[in-house]
């Protein structure tokens, strides 16, 4: 499975959350954001992980601290760039496995780890 494939997957599952897809591969010359979306008043910035099978265990557990911290500078330079001053926001992390059938199976994991403490009014 590629990553645009992943990404094309979770923003799909996302919208039919409710969500309100903003942004896709926010890419700034610290690295990139997956997708950056809205739910109700928060801001979520999400990051993607697919696998082909579980081989190589869950695809979430690849968001490790160095991506956490990295996630964290890009999103605020983000919130910079487009000028929201402060705003609810957290971070999430979708892991999508791909099986032999060609379902996928997607884990939404909300609020995945601590971020930004922007305070609220987006």
């Amino acid at each position: 499975m590629t990553g645009a494939e992943g990404e094309k997957i979770a923003a799909d599952f996302l919208s039919k959350q409710g969500y309100r897809i903003l942004e896709r591969n926010f890419r700034t010359a610290l690295g990139e954001i997956d997708l950056i979306a809205q739910d109700g008043k928060t801001l979520v910035f999400v990051e993607v992980k697919a696998r082909s099978g579980s081989r190589f265990g869950a695809p979430q557990l690849a968001v490790d601290l160095r991506k956490q911290t990295k996630m964290n500078r890009i999103a605020l330079l983000y919130l910079t760039q487009k000028k929201l001053g402060t705003c609810e926001c957290r971070f999430d992390v979708i892991g999508i496995v791909k099986g032999a059938n060609e379902a996928a199976t997607v884990e939404h994991f909300k609020n995945a780890f601590d971020g930004l403490e922007t305070g609220t009014g987006c």
